[in-house]
């Protein structure tokens, strides 16, 4: 009080005039320089697609599964684990850094094998995450804080499109190797080897283990070997994405074959999970990040080093999804479920693939589908081109991404017919 009745200080606040800049600071806005993003392609997809009032309009852009009635598809499984940790009554206190222990184990034996040396040894180290999405950004962080080679990350072209920014965002470097032949919808075997031998060593590797996204071709297990050669003699560092187990071919062993032989041979991998699309459970957001280390003491270093990135993102996972897939991995009946539903919904996917190109050939098409039976997973790159796909949204009103890829999870025995005949429209 003595200050304000100060006549020095009555003085120095009567003459206080404010400035220009101070009010043209105060009239404008904070974020006057942020401009509007673009939107997001396959949304846009779905946005474009609900305005639709054609009976037979497809929606091809969004990667979640449908069942032959077009409809979201929940496992039998999932209901039967969600009643069994409800009858139990469970807490909702906070799960460690790490996540749920027995979810994290659970979760390493689906990729690695039950019997794998790795986990035997105690020289891996699995952390859950907030589903595929959040793993990937968990392991570039954790490449960007500790890897000592070169800060370039070696995507496949085409890769899933959030890889880029992942990537990009955790401050690594993105670079590319030759992946998709668009003159054979298949995969580029030759050049990928070309590419891959020129790699600097210690370099990242992104691989997706199974059924890749975008384009549904998977290298075969010959071609695996000679890559896993090739990248061993480089000295690169494997960081392999799979999101996609048991639903790629319908068999969990199969899908991760290539991730199991890389170990087998030496490579100390860093390995992405998802349990979006094998157990449906896209909005509880269930995931998992693997590093295969030297031996335990690694390991557990690692371990700290992942709780210090994790803590400041999210401080711990959210545990409804990871306590259903830690039920059902772990009781054999509802295992047995899920094993038959995913291997239900991996046949569901092959056979709309059999029928489009059937129903090309009905049609009357003169043109070589066999690459939409070759292709795996949830999508397909078909081969159309940009107005290809125009027409076929225009004439047609299927809805896809503007690179010909379709989400064969969207096609269903009621409807594999009228895209059999847009296409072959667009195409004749």
């Amino acid at each position: 009080m003595a200050l304000l009745k100060s006549n020095k200080v009555f003085y120095l606040l009567g003459n206080i005039t404010p400035s220009l800049g101070a009010l043209s600071s105060r009239n404008s806005s904070w974020w006057a320089g942020v401009q509007m993003g673009p939107p997001d392609p396959i949304l846009g997809v779905t946005e474009a697609f609900k305005k639709d009032t054609n009976p037979k309009k497809m929606n091809l852009g969004v990667g979640a599964y449908r069942d032959d009635q077009g409809k979201p598809y929940v496992l039998s499984c999932v209901r039967k684990a969600e009643d069994i940790i409800a009858a139990k009554q469970l807490d909702k206190e906070y799960l460690g850094i790490g996540g749920l222990g027995d979810f994290t184990k659970a979760c390493a034996e689906l990729a690695l094998g039950a019997n794998n040396e790795v986990l035997k040894n105690g020289r891996g180290i699995t952390v859950q995450t907030i589903s595929g999405t959040g793993s990937l950004r968990v392991g570039a962080n954790f490449l960007s804080r500790f890897h000592g080679g070169p800060r370039d990350v070696y995507l496949p072209t085409p890769s899933w499109g959030n890889h880029t920014p992942i990537f990009r965002d955790a401050g690594m470097q993105l670079k590319a190797y030759r992946y998709y032949d668009p003159s054979t919808c298949g995969f580029d075997f030759k050049g990928a080897m070309e590419d891959i031998s020129k790699i600097p060593e210690q370099s990242v590797i992104l691989l997706h283990a199974c059924a890749h996204n975008p384009t549904g071709v998977d290298p075969k297990a010959e071609q695996w070997k000679e890559i896993a050669d090739i990248v061993k003699k480089r000295n690169l560092l494997v960081f392999f994405d799979m999101a996609y187990q048991g639903f790629a071919s319908g068999d969990i062993d199969r899908d991760a074959w290539a991730v199991r032989y890389f170990i087998e041979q030496g490579h100390n991998i860093l390995l992405s999970q998802s349990f979006a699309k094998n157990m449906g459970l896209y909005g509880e957001r269930v995931g998992g990040f693997s590093v295969v280390c030297k031996d335990t003491d690694e390991a557990k270093r690692v371990e700290s080093q992942l709780k210090i990135l994790i803590r400041p993102i999210y401080s711990n996972p959210p545990m409804n999804g990871a306590r259903i897939a830690t039920t059902i991995l772990n009781t054999p009946d509802l295992r047995s479920l899920w094993l038959e539903e995913v291997h239900g919904m991996a046949n569901r996917i092959i056979k709309m693939r059999e029928q489009l190109v059937a129903g090309l050939k009905k049609e009357g098409s003169s043109h070589n589908w066999q690459h939409v039976i070759d292709q795996i997973g949830m999508f397909c790159f078909t081969g159309l081109k940009p107005n290809q796909v125009e027409r076929l949204t225009k004439e047609f009103s299927v809805y896809m991404t503007k690179d010909g890829r379709i989400s064969m999870a969207g096609v269903t025995s009621g409807n594999v017919g009228h895209l059999a005949q847009g296409i072959h429209a667009v195409t004749k």
